[in-house]
């Protein structure tokens, strides 16, 4: 009696901490574009479904959390957008980052935010969406949406799943989110200390599939990454493109790029944050020639040492003129970004110091083909040795493509489980 009357008490907190959640929000949206844009999105939802659902429709629902977990997604996404040509399908996201980028996504129907996760909202939802399989990607359980499905026993899989023993899954307090896991019917895990950590808790629908990143950068191999402007502005010389940079990556190119030693070298640096006045703070440190993606049609590509790209979209093709990338976020707390994109196309890497939660990172130094820096000398010593030594760094780059190459092969694990 003690333990269900506490597990009640808990249950209540975190219902009402949505609900306060919630106002937060409200409150924060007033004073933030990207807050306001979720708020709005999230009061539309609703009508989006009962507008365009009906009940006899028969729908699959994708979550993801943010971009991130869809590119992750992606590729069991468009498989089963594929084979389930008639079905109508909801793809939504938690994250206004993801939701603004992917809104037009080809592989769902109807894209949306995904309503707060309370009991209300959940039944609400499942009324009108009724998903004959539903796929979380990655992370973000919401109990409620998933023990409503389990009380609807409705399918629902977890693909790409990486835990940490850290989470509240694995501690005492954490019994709510622990018991959501096992709306799950299975869970395919990145790796084998994930599975280890949802047996300990007595979850046994698991499976080591990999993550289906490896699936998803390696398909962009099979794609024309063909940008003339790119190849025009390299102009057959060593270029470094440094993607997903925050203000602290950029401090370390801006030391480097009006250094006497990088006068014959290209740099394409493309910010995660493509806000006006930060591209400018950036390009103002710059002493040599530098232009800006929006200004390409109007000046001479060639003549400059500095391609500042302030769009979004075509990173992934950019990387496969780069002959060394750096890719951002672990130089501060924001979270490293991406580093499977440019290790496809075979290139050494240099990321930050702040990577500890990204198990990918962990296993390409390991592998030789990355380098981690935490200070400016450490970040020009190394990247002065793979501009010099072309011998070294196309054998670091060899190493991030062989890989991947070796870790691909989720997606079909995956559909093999849903006999695919």
């Amino acid at each position: 009696m003690y333990f269900s009357n506490k597990q009640t008490k808990l249950s209540f907190l975190y219902n009402i901490g949505i609900k306060l959640t919630h106002f937060a929000l409200k409150c924060a949206s007033h004073f933030n574009k990207k807050i306001e844009s979720g708020v709005k999105g999230r009061a539309e939802s609703f009508k989006i479904l009962e507008d365009n659902l009906n009940k006899g429709d028969k729908t699959l629902w994708f979550h993801c959390a943010s971009l991130g977990e869809y590119e992750q997604g992606l590729p069991v996404f468009k498989k089963l957008r594929e084979h389930y040509a008639k079905h109508k399908i909801v793809l939504s996201f938690f994250s206004p980052s993801g939701y603004e980028i992917r809104k037009n996504s080809t592989i769902a129907d109807f894209v949306i935010y995904l309503p707060l996760d309370t009991k209300q909202n959940a039944k609400r939802f499942l009324d009108s969406v009724n998903p004959e399989l539903t796929i979380f990607v990655k992370y973000d359980i919401w109990p409620n949406f998933l023990n409503e499905l389990k009380r609807r026993n409705l399918r629902a899989i977890l693909i790409s799943a990486n835990f940490r023993k850290n989470q509240p899954y694995f501690k005492s307090y954490g019994k709510q989110l622990k018991n959501a896991l096992f709306a799950f019917e299975h869970i395919f895990t990145q790796n084998e200390v994930s599975k280890n950590l949802l047996l300990s808790i007595n979850y046994n629908r698991v499976t080591v599939s990999g993550d289906t990143r490896f699936d998803r950068v390696y398909s962009q191999l099979e794609l024309d990454n063909t940008l003339d402007f790119i190849e025009t502005f390299k102009n057959n010389k060593c270029c470094v493109v440094a993607g997903s940079t925050w203000p602290e990556d950029e401090t370390l190119f801006v030391n480097f790029i009006n250094s006497e030693s990088s006068k014959d070298i290209k740099f394409i640096v493309a910010p995660h944050n493509i806000k006006t006045s930060q591209i400018k703070s950036f390009q103002e440190k710059i002493t040599g020639n530098s232009i800006l993606f929006s200004e390409k049609d109007t000046k001479q590509l060639v003549d400059n040492q500095v391609f500042i790209i302030d769009t979004i979209g075509i990173l992934s093709k950019i990387y496969s003129y780069a002959d060394i990338a750096y890719v951002g976020g672990a130089m501060g707390n924001t979270g490293l970004h991406n580093i499977l994109e440019p290790a496809v196309f075979g290139v050494p890497i240099i990321i930050g110091f702040n990577h500890d939660k990204f198990p990918e990172a962990k296993a390409l130094i390991d592998n030789g083909g990355l380098f981690s820096v935490s200070t400016k000398n450490d970040f020009t010593s190394i990247l002065n040795k793979l501009i010099s030594n072309s011998d070294f760094r196309l054998k670091c780059g060899s190493k991030n493509l062989e890989h991947i190459k070796k870790n691909k092969g989720a997606v079909i694990q995956i559909l093999d489980y849903l006999r695919i």
